[in-house]
């Protein structure tokens, strides 16, 4: 028996009936078995291995381009959603392998100065989402065109992480939970370290019902999705009534006190201006209607098939902060010029 047979027979033992077994997985272009991982393990270690995954250590989670050495970026989030999320799978019995590779997949298509840019492409171009973003690239972009070849259970799951939108496995709608939790509490503690708050200032049923520190809000908050998802009767992931209360409270609170804090408004109008000049930048046109050559990377523009507005969504959605703002003083910013006698 192969090893990878043997990793699918013990998989089948480990989870519950409402797990989605690797097994019964799909891929858009068929593949051999890999002799030793599941399929959902092989699309882990191809996301862990892509160029896009190394980006999200240098991108913004909450504050531009922090200097400090602690501060969360959009690559520790992901691993703390992975954490949180399997976490919660192992006491769902539901299938840890599906819900990690989703996780570290789920925000590889965000943009430099995270939300912020995500907000400018929006406004600038019409549409934009980061979760669509992030299917394009390991579909599209990866591998100089040729993707990563996920499985379209993971695809899903990255697809239908935020919003309103609903995956079509358990383990894809336990994400959507296990990433509120992890930027909600990991943020908060962000923000107190920085002096932007403090624990009193929290809503007194929310310290009453997740505590006051990043372990116990954890903690609470993983708890009540757990309990509440036990019941093999009920098919879906979810909080009781109180407790979604309590998440949406704190979710206010966050946004209100951290997020829109004015002292963050300026840098993120900074970084707002700085995607959007360089959008105007790759899609200007000459005076003969043409596009200006040369300006975007060839690759990028073979890779849109010629089009050049979204060959430059593609480039500067996948740049890291200090990338994006060397790129933009390069262009924008005038050269200080010395002259020999």
């Amino acid at each position: 028996m192969q090893i990878r047979e043997r990793s699918e027979e013990i998989e089948s033992k480990i989870v519950c009936d409402r797990a989605f077994l690797s097994v019964n997985s799909t891929r858009d272009r068929d593949e051999a078995p890999d002799p030793l991982r599941t399929a959902f393990q092989r699309d882990r270690d191809r996301i862990l291995h892509s160029n896009s995954f190394r980006r999200l250590k240098h991108k913004t989670q909450v504050y531009i381009a922090p200097m400090g050495d602690h501060y969360r970026t959009r690559m520790t989030h992901t691993l703390e959603v992975a954490q949180i999320g399997r976490t919660m799978a192992r006491a769902l019995r539901l299938n840890e392998d599906l819900v990690e590779a989703i996780a570290l997949g789920h925000d590889l298509g965000h943009t430099p100065f995270g939300h912020v840019g995500e907000q400018a492409l929006q406004e600038i171009t019409g549409h934009f989402e980061h979760n669509e973003q992030s299917v394009r690239i390991v579909d599209k972009l990866e591998r100089d065109g040729r993707g990563l070849n996920l499985t379209v259970q993971v695809k899903d799951g990255i697809l239908n992480h935020c919003g309103k939108l609903k995956a079509s496995t358990l383990e894809g709608s336990l994400i959507k939970y296990a990433d509120r939790i992890a930027y909600l509490c990991h943020d908060y503690e962000d923000a107190e370290t920085m002096g932007l708050i403090s624990a009193a200032e929290l809503p007194e049923d929310v310290k009453a019902k997740i505590g006051v520190t990043h372990s116990s809000m954890i903690t609470a908050l993983v708890t009540e999705v757990v309990e509440n998802s036990m019941k093999t009767h009920e098919d879906d992931i979810h909080m009781s009534k109180e407790g979604d209360e309590i998440l949406l409270k704190f979710r206010r609170f966050m946004f209100d006190e951290v997020y829109m804090s004015a002292s963050l408004i300026p840098d993120r109008k900074r970084g707002s201006n700085v995607v959007k000049m360089l959008y105007d930048y790759y899609t200007e046109k000459k005076e003969d209607g043409t596009y200006h050559e040369g300006r975007l990377p060839e690759k990028q523009v073979v890779l849109a098939e010629g089009n050049i507005p979204q060959a430059a969504v593609d480039y500067i959605s996948g740049l890291t902060d200090n990338f994006a703002i060397n790129l933009f003083e390069d262009i924008f910013v005038p050269r200080y010029w010395t002259f020999k006698k």
